[in-house]
């Protein structure tokens, strides 16, 4: 296999996105994040990460880290929720139930998650926040941490329109029963707590609340309790989004995390107008609004000399902004919010599309590039992407087929059951 010019792995956390090669640090990439910001820390905790910071985010099964961490971007998002720990706040409602603050260790590694008690009389045992204000025809994401504690089914539900909700078993990890109207989902982490999150459309409400509601059963969610069951809380997030992102904690006021950008790696002097590839591995949060892109082009012409890989839709494509023209190699996924392997090679009357150790689309265009002096994730200003990334490589000559179906698969069997999420016995 050749040499990259440039490579990027998640390294280090800094300022940068800091690539191994070219080793004089042109392959850096400039980072912001005007805030701070949480990961998921390689003990399976979350921790906090300084204003400007890149993050270094480890991806958990099980409960448990596996695999390399990857970089992590993500947009602004606030978290609504004003009181994110404090249960015991008035800011959250309870209905014949309780609170028992610093009850366990939380998802933090500190003595500060809560226990949500029933009391021993009949009906709805739950508790609610204050009323949040939303915007009419938007997504929200309402999130919370949640462990077994004698009960282990509870609902996510909220205010609005036809109160739709989610229910969760905390024994299984599995989402028990949702309504067609809200989309739930349930992450696994260490010590038997799970991310419970559920999301939907407030298509008639302008205010809303988070409900979080105990039940013996997705059928009996109205009983008489005993006085002492429950489930433990903790980083309770309401965030306007169609998917929930990392936790943003709040002590009585709205906080936002500010968004991230990685921009700015190369110069003239890394990339090859003549012929090259270039490869990434990484996943995407959202992609149904705008096009999220990784892209080299000139700064000084960028719409007539560059290379952009992005998605869009259920759809993976490389476009090469030609003085000559554009040249589209598209193609159509299942699974572009998991971790792929893309390639695009690019040669005059020689281009391909790679995906996943398979080549997928092939062009004989004529290409007549120059100028290339820059590789970021977005393309100019409005194609940032939102997602993690385990690895850039960039190669300033063609490679082979036997190499770029070795570039872009599986490199152990190991990866392949992580990733695939199979169970290895």
């Amino acid at each position: 296999m050749a040499k990259p010019k440039l490579a990027l792995i998640p390294a280090a956390q800094g300022t940068k996105f800091y690539s191994v090669l070219p080793s004089d640090g042109v392959g850096d990439f400039t980072f912001t994040r005007a805030s701070t910001g949480t990961r998921i820390a390689p003990t399976g905790l979350i921790e906090s990460v300084a204003s400007g910071k890149s993050r270094l985010n480890y991806d958990l099964l099980n409960g448990k880290v596996v695999n390399c961490p990857h970089y992590l971007l993500e947009p602004a998002r606030t978290n609504l929720a004003t009181y994110s720990e404090d249960f015991s706040n008035a800011y959250w409602t309870k209905e014949k139930t309780s609170i028992t603050s610093n009850a366990v260790i939380s998802p933090d590694g500190t003595l500060n998650a809560s226990k949500l008690v029933e009391d021993s009389s009949a009906g709805l045992h739950r508790t609610y926040s204050n009323l949040i204000t939303t915007a009419q025809n938007n997504d929200y994401t309402s999130s919370v941490f949640a462990k077994k504690g004698g009960r282990n089914i509870f609902g996510i539900q909220t205010s609005s329109g036809a109160q739709p909700y989610v229910w969760f078993n905390l024994d299984k990890g599995i989402i028990e029963l949702q309504q067609s109207n809200i989309v739930g989902k349930i992450e696994s982490l260490p010590n038997g707590w799970y991310k419970c999150s559920a999301t939907w459309n407030s298509s008639s409400a302008t205010n809303d609340r988070v409900f979080i509601q105990l039940a013996k059963s997705t059928s009996n969610t109205s009983y008489t309790g005993d006085g002492t069951s429950g489930i433990y809380l903790w980083g309770a997030q309401f965030e306007q989004g169609s998917y929930p992102t990392s936790y943003i904690p709040t002590t009585g006021a709205a906080i936002t995390r500010a968004a991230e950008s990685a921009t700015g790696s190369g110069n003239a002097s890394t990339f090859n107008d003549s012929e090259g590839v270039l490869m990434a591995e990484f996943s995407v949060f959202d992609f149904a609004t705008n096009s999220k892109a990784i892209s080299i082009y000139k700064t000084s012409s960028p719409t007539s000399n560059a290379l952009i890989l992005y998605y869009n839709g259920n759809r993976i494509a490389f476009d090469i902004l030609n003085p000559s023209g554009t040249v589209s190699v598209p193609t159509n996924i299942n699974n572009a919010k998991e971790f792929n392997k893309v390639a695009i090679k690019y040669k005059s009357g020689d281009i391909a599309l790679w995906f996943n150790g398979v080549e997928l689309v092939t062009r004989t265009n004529t290409l007549s590039l120059s100028g290339l002096d820059k590789l970021e994730f977005d393309f100019t200003t409005n194609n940032d992407v939102y997602g993690k990334t385990r690895e850039i490589q960039y190669f300033d000559s063609a490679l082979t087929d036997a190499q770029l179906e070795t570039l872009t698969s599986w490199t152990s069997l190991q990866e392949m059951i992580t990733s695939q999420l199979y169970t290895n016995y």
